[in-house]
């Protein structure tokens, strides 16, 4: 989740929708200027028992953050703790119970986007040796009560927890226990964001298939292949889900920004501190009869916040975000960028893409969301057979994309090679969180303890 660091008092104050839309269409870009912006969550824990540490205590997670300072971040501060790094890697943050984040830069290509992985894994792990912590690539704490995680010194994160359980039952495990991997993608216009906004929601329960990871709660399995994609489906209403109106006639910028004013809101950001909004109206905020600020309109940084509080499947903000994946190692925070550079850079493959999934009703689209945190590959395909019988026809088509774009390394390779950990899961059908649960069944004995010595960055 986003950092503030300034008020943003010298913003422009919003007087009219317009302000409101046109913050979408500043994100438009010529071709040549699309990034790639990758963020990925990792667990904390102590190497010594496996405890989640907190944040101040000797060795916990402030620690972590001085200690990554030495690797040139600078410290981000809030009511007096270090809750944020920002350095030319992009910004390390903190989720709210000390999951750690990097939001990683805009970058041109992948050789690049997998190298600053690399960098960024090299130093956490570096200063973790020190300090006894390791770092656990999964998509939900595999043995952790809510009870047992700390809680971090973030405001909009204390607003947040009070508001969670008052709209949903698993809320407060999105939060809590929960990581992910997300990709930051740029569009030409607003023909270009609906085309490519499309393709990512018809097909992000394929990503969510792919990078299933976390089929254990609190020490046992749970059920469900991606546990994280299910809490989800119970967090907030309001605020999640598959988004129909993205494929009605019409849609653009102006209909998201009706949807984003429908989202309650969470809190406005003043003096750096921030105030609790929640469930009030961003549309009586533009009228100035706010609650928590009377007679105040918002700023477009408020309208920036407001945006980062929605978590559909796919976001816009100034560039759109896929948001359908569990958290995982190395290989599989490479994957997921190869994945959607592939699908929605190059104009064949997107072509291509949407010509697969352009066929798929509102209620084909919501039951192959609904099966897929079960069932993985297994689910049922609109039309007929499993989402496994595409997934191969998808990564082609990813892979002549980024074959399109002819990004080679210095050392001549391709961006494919970023998907070959999708490809051998298409091939072996077996996705993360099979692998886990046959490792839990058989090797491990039940012995979940085994995670932490095997599935560690």
């Amino acid at each position: 989740m986003s950092t503030r660091e300034e008020t943003g008092k010298d913003d422009p104050i919003i007087e009219d929708r317009a302000q409101l839309i046109s913050l979408f269409a500043s994100g438009e870009k010529l071709r040549d200027a699309w990034r790639i912006g990758t963020e990925h969550e990792k667990f904390v824990y102590r190497t010594a028992d496996h405890r989640a540490p907190s944040y101040d205590e000797p060795g916990g997670i402030r620690d972590l953050l001085q200690g990554l300072t030495r690797f040139g971040w600078e410290p981000v501060v809030e009511g007096g703790n270090v809750i944020a790094l920002r350095g030319p890697d992009g910004t390390i943050s903190l989720e709210p119970a000390g999951q750690l984040e990097l939001s990683g830069a805009p970058l041109a290509n992948l050789h690049q986007t997998c190298a600053e992985t690399g960098r960024h894994l090299e130093q956490v792990k570096a200063v973790g040796d020190e300090l006894g912590l390791g770092f656990l690539g999964l998509g939900m704490w595999p043995d952790k009560t809510r009870a047992e995680l700390p809680i971090m010194p973030k405001g909009r994160y204390a607003i947040m927890l009070r508001h969670m359980p008052r709209v949903g039952s698993l809320g407060l495990d999105m939060m809590l226990r929960t990581c992910t991997i997300q990709v930051n993608l740029d569009y030409a216009s607003e023909a270009d964001m609906v085309k490519k906004f499309r393709v990512g929601l018809a097909l992000q329960p394929l990503a969510t298939a792919l990078f299933a990871n976390s089929p254990f709660t609190e020490g046992q399995p749970n059920g469900f292949l991606s546990y994280r994609s299910h809490i989800w489906s119970d967090t907030d209403p309001a605020r999640t889900g598959m988004l129909p109106f993205v494929f009605e006639d019409g849609f653009g910028y102006e209909r998201y920004a009706d949807y984003a004013l429908d989202v309650p809101m969470y809190f406005v950001f003043r003096d750096g501190k921030y105030i609790d909004a929640a469930g009030q109206s961003f549309r009586d905020f533009l009228k100035g009869e706010l609650p928590a600020l009377p007679g105040e309109k918002p700023r477009l940084s408020d309208w920036s916040d407001h945006l980062s509080t929605a978590f559909p499947e796919v976001r816009l903000k100034t560039f759109l975000e896929m948001r359908g994946a569990d958290g995982g190692r190395w290989s599989k925070i490479c994957a997921l960028p190869a994945l959607w550079v592939g699908l929605l850079y190059s104009g064949s493959a997107l072509d291509a893409a949407w010509d697969l999934v352009k066929g798929w009703s509102m209620e084909d689209r919501e039951a192959l969301r609904n099966s897929v945190p079960k069932l993985a590959l297994d689910a049922p395909l609109p039309g007929g057979g499993k989402l496994a019988d595409i997934a191969g026809e998808v990564l082609d088509i990813a892979a002549a994309g980024l074959r399109d774009r002819a990004e080679l390394s210095e050392s001549g390779d391709s961006e494919t090679g970023f998907l070959e950990p999708l490809r051998e899961t298409v091939r072996t059908g077996i996705v993360p969180a099979q692998r886990l649960l046959n490792l839990y069944h058989g090797a491990w004995a039940g012995d979940l303890g085994r995670i932490y010595e095997e599935f560690s960055f």
